[in-house]
């Protein structure tokens, strides 16, 4: 069983083959910069508009209203929908930070933020731009399984986390039920890709998706993984039939 930490990667020559290291990265912001166009499209159209409702229990993991003037963190913010997501809450008088490291994304979600207060900002995940305790909670929206270590990236959210504050991280997983999961791989493996391939116009990247998935940590493994970084706390609640997952994490 490989480390929680690392994904699995393929040393096949398939360019939707999960990389390791800074393979990886150059992997992923490809993908991502060259997808942006049409990504909100797809992902309301690929997830038959469930993701809007997964966004909404994320945000309400948060537990934001514990400071609702503070500042938050929206790691690998993409086009914006998680960030908007709690920005547009109707007590929520803070601000959110969206970094992602593909900045054709943060260019193409620019239109949705109409003043709202999202400020974004072009950062790596591995990498945040943040001093230590800046955020009063942190949300990641389908980004975690992309990056290139992990255990470095959970390790870095929780570096700029102040105490008491949460790190909510929406993600894809592998459902439990034999029955569901074999619908599942099959709409994954099979449906998707050629879907994503017509629409997007991208070769590969829909292909990339449910690889990267198949590469990723269990709910169980990624719980640890939240303790080990510094999490006091860690939990994790399954989405539609086990298809997708909250995880959270509470810094001590």
């Amino acid at each position: 069983m490989p480390s929680p930490g690392r994904p699995r990667t393929s040393t096949s020559t398939d360019p939707a083959a999960p990389r390791a290291g800074a393979e990886r990265e150059a992997q992923v912001q490809r993908i991502f910069s060259e997808i942006a166009p049409r990504y909100d499209l797809l992902n309301h159209v690929l997830s038959m508009n469930v993701d809007r409702a997964w966004r909404r229990r994320a945000v309400d993991r948060l537990d934001w209203e514990r400071a609702p003037t503070g500042t938050f963190l929206d790691a690998c913010a993409g086009t914006f929908d998680l960030s908007l997501e709690l920005a547009t809450r109707p007590s929520f008088d803070g601000r959110v930070v969206a970094a992602d490291f593909a900045q054709p994304m943060l260019v193409t979600g620019a239109d949705k933020l109409a003043g709202a207060p999202v400020h974004p900002v072009c950062g790596d995940s591995l990498r945040l731009p943040f001093p230590d305790g800046t955020f009063e909670g942190a949300t990641v929206g389908f980004g975690v399984r992309n990056l290139s270590d992990l255990g470095r990236g959970l390790a870095e959210l929780h570096r700029v986390l102040r105490p008491g504050a949460r790190l909510v991280v929406l993600e894809f997983t592998t459902p439990p039920n034999r029955l569901v999961r074999a619908g599942y791989h099959f709409y994954f493996h099979r449906v998707l890709p050629v879907v994503g391939r017509i629409v997007s116009g991208h070769p590969w990247a829909y292909t990339y998706l449910p690889a990267s998935v198949r590469a990723f940590p269990g709910p169980q493994d990624l719980r640890s993984l939240f303790l080990r970084v510094g999490f006091a706390e860690a939990g994790y609640r399954l989405l539609t039939f086990g298809i997708a997952a909250i995880h959270w994490g509470v810094k001590a």
